[in-house]
């Protein structure tokens, strides 16, 4: 675990350093990867198929390509009742709050009698990855699929490895509340290239999205373009802003809920007092030894955490900017006003009640969100990622008359003779 302190004459190198370290897959990957794409380009079922012998250790032909949505029904018919109420309430908040990101189109007149606007429209077909290897998460199911159903998606895709052919049953419970129409029992780079290019089993989709390992980040960055895509994700990270007024033990444990994903995730502490930073530490080590995810989540604390001390929260909040952290917890007394400081952050959590471990489960915004750096330019997943928006416009022969002359000129001052021309003919 790394610690800085703003006041040392070193921290500003040492930062950026920090900053700028790459927890990321290596070129290694990329070019497995780019193998694998075109094997399953090239081969379709047949390398759909070696490749899930070779990697999650079973034969589909026996195992199934497909798991049935009876099977997932009635996965979630036998879930504890307390189980399944918790997934219901989950999938209700998501849902709601997604519901609100449906965009309106626009239908309008101007001056010059122009008709233009523009419609909103979802693509026909949607694949979700949903990792299955590590540890299997429902809570991925609902936050990728829903967006995609509230979008109007006619078709939803769910890949997801099953190691050794066995499924969480969770997953598949899920899988049936978010209303998935089609669930494959693959995953890797090899999932995502066959939901990009199609095999003669796997009609193709027109987005993909969800995370995964490095092998599936890099395949769907090297796949953007034949299909889209929501974001390339990477390591999980934390960013906790907290001063000495906070439980010890609350912000240890929320540092200790990222680092638990993999060994390469990074939690990090912003805090203006030093013996709180060292009370954090301690609490830290003495939860580590208590968690089943012991062995990941001390890597990943040991090689990527870090405890930031800063003269105040000020001074902490264009660190955190550089940094753009996917979450952002600001467990201080006033977060509203340290909040509208944050200009690059994926999600934030205001306020000493609201652990980042309530967002990845019922609070209802979605918690697949940019990592690495890239809350700077991007967004968590949406309904937007699911939606394409289509311009129009109209004119008549009195509104081509008003604007028709100007594209005249330009496109003749562009040498464009037929532009002009298609222009200029209707105005005779």
């Amino acid at each position: 675990m790394i610690r800085l302190d703003t006041r040392a004459p070193d921290f500003t190198s040492a930062f950026t350093a920090f900053v700028n370290a790459r927890r990321e897959a290596d070129d290694d990957v990329a070019r497995d990867v780019s193998a694998i794409i075109a094997r399953v380009r090239d081969k379709g079922d047949a390398a759909v198929a070696a490749l899930t012998v070779q990697f999650d250790g079973h034969d589909l032909d026996s195992s199934g390509w497909q798991i049935d949505l009876a099977d997932c029904c009635a996965a979630y018919e036998a879930l504890e009742p307390t189980l399944r109420d918790a997934l219901d309430l989950a999938a209700q908040r998501i849902t709601t709050y997604h519901a609100k990101q449906r965009p309106e189109g626009s239908d309008t007149i101007d001056d010059a009698g122009v008709r233009l606007g523009a419609r909103w429209s979802a693509v026909e077909a949607a694949g979700v990855y949903v990792p299955g290897g590590r540890a299997a998460y429902p809570s991925s199911v609902l936050m990728n699929a829903i967006p995609a159903k509230v979008a109007g998606v006619d078709r939803l895709v769910m890949v997801t490895p099953t190691p050794k052919g066995e499924i969480n049953p969770l997953v598949l419970a899920a899988a049936h509340l978010a209303g998935v129409d089609e669930v494959w029992r693959i995953g890797g780079a090899q999932a995502v290239a066959a939901l990009a290019y199609g095999t003669d089993r796997i009609a193709p989709v027109d987005v993909i999205t969800g995370p995964g390992n490095a092998w599936v980040a890099e395949a769907k960055r090297q796949l953007y373009g034949v299909v889209g895509i929501d974001m390339v994700a990477g390591p999980s990270e934390i960013v906790v802003v907290a001063g000495g007024q906070n439980n010890p033990d609350w912000i240890a444990a929320d540092l200790l809920s990222q680092s638990e994903h993999d060994p390469t995730s990074q939690s990090i502490l912003f805090t203006d007092d030093a013996g709180f930073a060292d009370k954090v530490a301690v609490a830290v080590e003495a939860q580590l030894a208590t968690l089943a995810t012991e062995p990941v989540a001390r890597a990943a604390w040991d090689a990527n955490g870090a405890i930031i001390l800063v003269r105040d929260f000020a001074e902490a909040m264009p660190l955190v900017d550089r940094l753009a952290p996917e979450h952002l917890e600001l467990a201080v007394d006033d977060p509203q006003a340290l909040f509208e400081q944050v200009r690059h952050a994926g999600s934030v959590f205001l306020g000493r009640h609201t652990p980042e471990a309530v967002g990845d489960y019922v609070a209802g915004p979605n918690h697949v969100l940019p990592t690495g750096r890239r809350a700077r330019f991007s967004s968590g997943l949406s309904v937007l990622d699911f939606m394409k928006r289509t311009s129009f416009l109209q004119l008549d022969g009195a509104s081509l008359a008003a604007i028709g002359p100007a594209a005249v000129a330009l496109a003749g001052a562009e040498g464009l003779p037929a532009h002009a021309r298609s222009v200029a003919l209707r105005l005779e």
